[in-house]
């Protein structure tokens, strides 16, 4: 079982389960009547959740000595509420080198998910017209393909996880495509371009080790940010490119850049969540929306997962959403709607 599969799984009845994670951070509390506990942060290539093991844990003192990074089987009964999940009777070990190699290549369904992600976008780099923002793109891959699929598109929040930057930016490019069809005045290549380097610099701000599921803390990405960090690599990789073979080009080499630099420049759409510029163009604003709805129903799909029910059809708040969910509409089926178009309505004088 993964922990994304746990999280979807659990609730109030416990469940018995074991699943593979690595322990991302240690940290030593005590509560409120001085006795010690810890809080292990523990991952895998699905999602991350936070444990609290109590002083009277029959392993707690190996706990207390386990390394950051260890990779570890958990086995126990599961249970899930507003304040996360929690064990009982469960107990850890530490994989063999057999199970750290498994764990590490991620979960199947994860990998699968991610890899058919990648050949889309590959797909969709290959149907570039503009030949200068194709160069950029295919030196970018072939230099940065190994460290991107590794990397996730947030610390936490929404695709929180190892390799999580290729669906967010897959999942992007579908909806960018899909919208320059409604658009057809939007820039597609430009569009197309700006998702892939949009959050470019995330490469260095929520990238994973080789061999793990923690998520590095780099000075370039701690100081400078992925905005920043990414506006330097294209004009880096863009420097490179044999320009002298495209000064006929319309529209203008230097245009491009620029349009492509402005894209990640203003992608959050507003100053006080990073943008160090406002969107000026039709592709700027739809990037800036296509961005914040992905994550956002990200976070909708994460939250349905595993949030507690309140009350009938009535889920608890997760945030950073901005009100509690309603368990949501689902379509007409084909045979019930067939149905309903062969039976006339009856005559209503309801106003509601």
């Amino acid at each position: 079982m993964s922990i994304s599969e746990l999280l979807s799984s659990t609730n109030e009845t416990p469940l018995e389960a074991s699943f593979f994670a690595q322990l991302q951070k240690r940290t030593e509390k005590e509560t409120k009547g001085g006795k010690p506990y810890l809080e292990w942060d523990i991952a895998d290539a699905t999602g991350a959740i936070t444990l609290k093991i109590w002083n009277n844990h029959p392993q707690f003192h190996s706990a207390a000595d386990t390394a950051p990074d260890a990779l570890l089987q958990f086995s126990g009964q599961w249970t899930q509420n507003q304040y996360g999940v929690d064990g009982k009777g469960w107990k850890f070990r530490l994989l063999t080198e057999d199970e750290k190699s498994e764990f590490l290549a991620g979960d199947p369904v994860t990998r699968e998910k991610q890899n058919s992600d990648w050949a889309d976008i590959v797909d969709f780099l290959s149907q570039l017209a503009d030949p200068r923002l194709k160069a950029l793109c295919d030196v970018f891959v072939e230099q940065f393909e190994e460290r991107f699929r590794r990397t996730a598109a947030a610390r936490k929040n929404h695709h929180a996880r190892r390799g999580g930057l290729v669906e967010h930016v897959a999942q992007m490019m579908r909806s960018a495509n899909a919208i320059c069809g409604v658009y057809p005045y939007l820039n597609r290549d430009l569009m197309i371009a700006g998702v892939l380097f949009h959050d470019c610099g995330k490469l260095w701000e929520n990238t994973y080790p080789e061999a793990g599921f923690t998520q590095l803390h780099l000075m370039h990405g701690e100081m400078l940010g992925h905005i920043p960090l990414g506006l330097e690599l294209v004009n880096k990789l863009w420097r490179d490119l044999p320009l002298e073979n495209w000064r006929e080009i319309e529209p203008a080499s230097e245009d491009v850049r620029l349009h492509l630099l402005h894209l990640i420049a203003s992608h959050h759409g507003q100053y006080d969540f990073g943008s160090p510029t406002l969107p000026r163009t039709p592709e700027a604003h739809a990037l800036h929306y296509v961005d914040n709805l992905d994550a956002k129903l990200e976070m909708v799909k994460d939250a349905y997962a595993t949030a507690n029910e309140s009350a009938p059809g009535i889920f608890e708040r997760k945030f950073p959403l901005p009100a509690p969910l309603v368990t949501p509409l689902p379509p007409v089926a084909d045979a019930q709607a067939d149905e309903i178009e062969e039976t006339p309505a009856p005559p209503s004088n309801e106003l509601f």
